[in-house]
C-alpha cells in the first residue's frame, strides 16, 4: 500500500498529541483538531484530483504549423471527426501564441519563443478562430490542452521593457537567456529570457495568464513546457487557483514525483519507459529492466499517471523518427505504451505513418494521404474505451507481470472492476517460443488485434514472430 506524506505525517502528529495528553477532555479535542486538518486536505485532494473525464482519455499533441498546407485553426476543424473516430480524447496544442522576431531561429521561429501570453500567432488565424476551433471540438466531445510556457519569453515579450524585474540578470544587470545551473553556460536557448521566480509580481502575472485561457477561451487544461524548472513552490500555488477556476488537465513536461503527488499535474512524461524503449530496441536493455523500473516508479507515485510515447515533436525533430529508433519492433512498443498503466500519447503523423524528422522552425507539412497506421491506432486507443483495466491512473489495473524465462518476451496482465487484459509481446528480431502459467487468468478473451476469440488454460504455449504481439481482452467476469 502506497501512503501520502502527508497522512504519514499526520498520524505521527495524532500518535504523539495522544501520548501527551492524559485527559479525555483534552484527547478528544486532540482528535477532533487532526480530524479539522484531514477534512480540509481531503478537500485539497479532492480539488487537486485530475478530471473525472480523462479517466479513459487519450492524447494527440498537435504541431499545427506542420498539420495542414494551410497550417491554421480553420483547417484543422475538418480533422476532428478523423481524430475522434481513432480513439483520440484530448488534443494538445503546441504553443499557438505570436512567436518573437528578435533573436529568432530560422525563418518561421521557434514556437516557445512567446511574444505574448494572451494572444494568437496571426499565422495560425486569429483569436475568433481559434475560439471556433475549440468550439468544434467540445462539439465532439473531445477536450483541448494548450501548451503554456513559464520557464521564458521571446525577447520581444512586452515585459522585457516594461517589467524588466521579471527577468534573470547577469553580474551586469542585462537581461539572461537560460543558464545551465550546474556551471553557468548557456543551453542554446539564445531566442527566449528566462523569467526570475524570485519575483512574486511576475508570479501573480503569470498565473493571470493562464487563468485568461480558461475563462476567455475555454480550453481544458496546459501542457507546461520544461516544468522540472520551475520552483514547485510555484506549481503548489498556481495550480489551485487554475483548479478553483475550472477543473483541468495538467501535463508536466517533468518526470517529478512531487509535480503530480503535491503540486496536483494530473500526468507527467514518461521519459523513463521511454529511454528503456530506446535501449531495448538497441540491446543495451532488456524485458526485465521494465518490471523492475515499474516497481520502483509505483512506489514514488501517489497520484496521477504518465504519458507513454514513442514519439513527441521534440524526439521526433532531435532524436529521431520511432523507425529510427525502433525500427522494425515500432508498433509492438506503441502496443507496450498504450496498454502499460499510464495516459498514450500519439504525435502528429505517427497515423500516416510520419517516416522522416520534422523541422523546427520552417514549414514542413506532413503530407497526410493515406493513414497507414490509423487503423492500428483506432484498435489499440478504443480498447481503453471498452476495457476498465486500461483505464488511467487509480482506475485502472496495476500490471501483473508473468514470467516468461525470457528476457526478450515481456507478459503482463491488468485487472479492473471485473474487467481484463492481458499483454503478451516480443521485444526482439527473432522468433520466440514461450510457455508459461497463466492459471490465474485462465478462460476466454477477445483477442483484439487477431478478430478472434482465445481461451488460455492453467499453462499456455506461443510462438511469437519477430517483434510479435498479442492483446487479450475480457469485458466482465465471465469465463
Amino acid at each position: 500500500m502506497r501512503i501520502a506524506t502527508f497522512e504519514v505525517f499526520l498520524l505521527i502528529i495524532l500518535c504523539a498529541c495522544l501520548s501527551c495528553n492524559k485527559g479525555g477532555t483534552q484527547q478528544e479535542t486532540t482528535v477532533g483538531k487532526v480530524n479539522s486538518i484531514q477534512k480540509r486536505m481531503n478537500k485539497t485532494d479532492a480539488l487537486l484530483s485530475p478530471p473525472s473525464w480523462a479517466k479513459d482519455a487519450t492524447l494527440y499533441e498537435v504541431n499545427l504549423r506542420q498539420y495542414t498546407e494551410e497550417g491554421t485553426f480553420k483547417s484543422f476543424i475538418p480533422q476532428i471527426p478523423r481524430l475522434k473516430d481513432m480513439g483520440i480524447d484530448i488534443l494538445w496544442f503546441m504553443p499557438i501564441y505570436p512567436i518573437s522576431k528578435e533573436k529568432r531561429k530560422g525563418e518561421l521561429g521557434s514556437y516557445y519563443a512567446v511574444q505574448d501570453y494572451t494572444a494568437v500567432n496571426e499565422e495560425f488565424g486569429s483569436l475568433v478562430e481559434f475560439r471556433e476551433m475549440v468550439a468544434a471540438i467540445h462539439r465532439a466531445g473531445m477536450k483541448i490542452i494548450i501548451d503554456f510556457v513559464p520557464n521564458h519569453t521571446g525577447w520581444d515579450h512586452a515585459w522585457i521593457t516594461e517589467h524588466p524585474e521579471f527577468f534573470t540578470k547577469n553580474s551586469q544587470g542585462e537581461i539572461t537567456e537560460p543558464l545551465d545551473p550546474n556551471n553557468g553556460n548557456s543551453k542554446g536557448w539564445s531566442d527566449v529570457a528566462e523569467l526570475d521566480y524570485t519575483n512574486f509580481q511576475m508570479r501573480q502575472a503569470l498565473t493571470d495568464e493562464m487563468v485568461w485561457w480558461l475563462t476567455d477561451c475555454d480550453v481544458d487544461g496546459f501542457r507546461m513546457d520544461i516544468a522540472y524548472e520551475v520552483p514547485n513552490d510555484f506549481w503548489d500555488e498556481c495550480i489551485p487557483t487554475l483548479m478553483r477556476t475550472k477543473k483541468v488537465f495538467l501535463l508536466a513536461e517533468a518526470e517529478a514525483p512531487h509535480l503530480r503527488n503535491i503540486s496536483g499535474f494530473a500526468a507527467d512524461y514518461g521519459w523513463k519507459l521511454y529511454h528503456l524503449m530506446n535501449g531495448i530496441a538497441e540491446g543495451t536493455k532488456n524485458t526485465y529492466d521494465i518490471a523492475k523500473w515499474y516497481q520502483s516508479d509505483r512506489s514514488e507515485y501517489h497520484r496521477g499517471y504518465h504519458i507513454n510515447f514513442t514519439s513527441n515533436h521534440d524526439e521526433n525533430s532531435w532524436s529521431g523518427t520511432e523507425f529510427e529508433r525502433l525500427g522494425e519492433g515500432s508498433e509492438s512498443f506503441a502496443v507496450l505504451a498504450g496498454t502499460l498503466d499510464g495516459m498514450p500519447l500519439i504525435y502528429s503523423g505517427q497515423e500516416e505513418p510520419l517516416m522522416r524528422r520534422l523541422k523546427f522552425f520552417e514549414k514542413d507539412f506532413i503530407g497526410f494521404r493515406n493513414f497507414k497506421n490509423a487503423d492500428f491506432y483506432r484498435t489499440l486507443l478504443n480498447l481503453k474505451k471498452k476495457n476498465k483495466a486500461l483505464y488511467n491512473g487509480d482506475f485502472g489495473g496495476e500490471a501483473k507481470f508473468l514470467e516468461t524465462s525470457n528476457d526478450k518476451v515481456i507478459a503482463y496482465s491488468r485487472a479492473s472492476q471485473g474487467d481484463l487484459i492481458f499483454v503478451l509481446i516480443n521485444l526482439s528480431s527473432s522468433q520466440q517460443f514461450i510457455e508459461m502459467s497463466t492459471a490465474d487468468i485462465e478462460g476466454p478473451f477477445e483477442n483484439v488485434f487477431g478478430n478472434s476469440t482465445t481461451r488460455l488454460g492453467p499453462t499456455s504455449k506461443f510462438n511469437l514472430k519477430p517483434w510479435d504481439y498479442l492483446v487479450l481482452s475480457r469485458v466482465g467476469n465471465e469465463k
